[in-house]
């Protein structure tokens, strides 16, 4: 009879070489915690939170910015929810709206576009904040406004790309469990690629096997010594990504060395809009 080892065996039966496996995603670390997987691991596995997600690393300059423009320009501001309470150097967008700035929560980029159709006497900014997965978005609005001749409509934007982020905290970690979502767009080839470089990681989803898996992997592989990539996540990310999504990025927008609010300027990390683009 064969016996059957699974992901929880792996995992709490690990007593080898000090392992540091960093979560990249605030999504991961969320559904780690309210799992419980950090009970299960021995204290030869650390997990380490990561950068998480993209407003945790929008710098306040950033926010300052919006909020001038906001007070003193008197524009109207489009922004996610999530934004709204994250801190400048003096207030936040929602001190602002306290003090009777124009502050619109929205869903999509999309609806911001909508929101300055119908208020075509406002000057309408869209806060364009995300990674790679939440990027193309803002794309397919300003493609919108684009086409419909939207012209009081334009984006701020503090879009961020992983790759620089990997290279720049590589040596705090051995292992990364890279985010599904964002491999979901840009496909599996550069973290294939990654490991020419020395960095190993493992994709993954989001349920309870899917993570436990993904971390279970990333134990096995390490105990063979060299560095790997493994794709945990295949009902979901393809080698390719979203062949889509990254031409419409490529055409609108380009890298830009940006800051990450508690690490500091990173080298090509950020999105910038084309110049062809720059009345947006």
């Amino acid at each position: 009879m064969i016996e059957q080892i699974t992901a929880k065996d792996i995992i709490t039966s690990y007593h080898g070489r000090k392992l540091r496996i960093m979560e990249v995603c605030g999504t991961h670390t969320h559904e780690i915690f309210r799992l419980g997987i950090r009970s299960l691991l021995t204290d030869s596995v650390e997990l380490i939170s990561g950068p998480g997600c993209p407003v945790c690393v929008t710098p306040a300059g950033f926010i300052d910015e919006a909020v001038w423009l906001a007070e003193e320009r008197n524009v109207t501001i489009c922004s996610f929810g999530d934004l709204i309470r994250v801190p400048g150097s003096e207030k936040s967008l929602a001190g602002a709206r306290s003090g009777g700035a124009r502050v619109q929560v929205v869903y999509a980029p999309v609806d911001a576009v909508e929101y300055a159709e119908n208020h075509p006497e406002e000057e309408v900014v869209f806060l364009s904040v995300g990674f790679e997965t939440t990027t193309p978005s803002s794309c397919i609005a300003m493609q919108k406004a684009i086409e419909e001749s939207v012209t009081n409509f334009s984006l701020l934007t503090a879009n961020k790309t992983m790759p620089s982020a990997y290279r720049a905290l590589k040596d705090s970690v051995d292992v990364y469990l890279y985010p599904g979502h964002v491999n979901a767009i840009t496909g599996t080839k550069l973290c294939e690629s990654l490991v020419e470089e020395g960095i190993s990681g493992v994709v993954s989803g989001f349920t309870a096997n899917e993570l436990m898996a993904a971390i279970a992997v990333a134990i096995r592989k390490s105990e063979e010594g060299k560095p790997f990539f493994v794709n945990a996540y295949p009902r979901v990310v393809t080698r390719e990504g979203s062949v889509a999504a990254q031409q419409m990025v490529d055409d609108m927008l380009e890298e830009i060395d940006t800051e990450w609010r508690g690490l500091g300027i990173i080298p090509s990390s950020g999105l910038q809009l084309r110049e062809a683009y720059a009345a947006y």
